[in-house]
């Protein structure tokens, strides 16, 4: 008996729907050409993590439990005498995401995570950097349906960096919204 291999719905989608669409609007030669999403990085810093360490180790619990992957912790990388903080002293934690997880992940941020949002009206579109990448920032890690809102001792954000192959910030954006992302609805200038 052969057993199928999982694959999640939005990498069923990019490559049925997104990829031919993003070939009929930039007239791509080859499904080659035609952009993707390479990583989902997710950075948190972590306010007063000099004073208290726990705090630290709590984030990175978090964020594992967010994305289904183990976080790591992010270190200093120099001295600031004014802040108390010494090199290599952690501060925060990340974790990056690829392949089956990074579009799992992606799924539950659109479909659960966003709408969860207070007064939501769709991400800011001019979040781009001129090289194919989206940054987008998260002010409660509880819009997560992973986490439990008891055991959350203090709310804070996150930024979640989508890498993509795309070489301009049109590409980009086409790619983000083909996959479902919820832009605001305002008309964008093409820089």
């Amino acid at each position: 008996m052969a057993t199928t291999k999982y694959t999640p719905r939005l990498a069923d989608k990019y490559k049925a729907e997104v990829v031919p669409a993003l070939m009929k609007k930039f007239g791509y030669k080859t499904i080659m050409q035609a952009p993707k999403l390479t990583k989902i990085c997710v950075n948190r810093g972590v306010n007063g993590a000099v004073a208290d360490k726990k705090l630290v180790d709590i984030a990175i619990d978090e964020l594992t439990t967010i994305t289904g992957q183990k976080a790591v912790a992010t270190m200093s990388k120099k001295d600031i005498s004014n802040f108390k903080l010494r090199k290599n002293m952690p501060i925060g934690a990340r974790v990056t995401l690829r392949g089956d997880q990074m579009f799992e992940f992606l799924d539950r941020l659109i479909a659960v995570a966003l709408p969860r949002v207070r007064d939501f009206k769709g991400i800011n579109d001019k979040s781009f950097d001129g090289r194919g990448n989206y940054t987008m920032g998260v002010n409660e890690q509880i819009i997560f349906p992973e986490i439990d809102i008891d055991k959350v001792n203090k709310i804070t954000g996150m930024d979640i960096t989508f890498v993509t192959t795309a070489r301009t910030n049109e590409e980009a954006y086409e790619l983000l919204k083909e996959l479902g992302m919820p832009f605001k609805n305002i008309k964008r200038d093409n820089n």
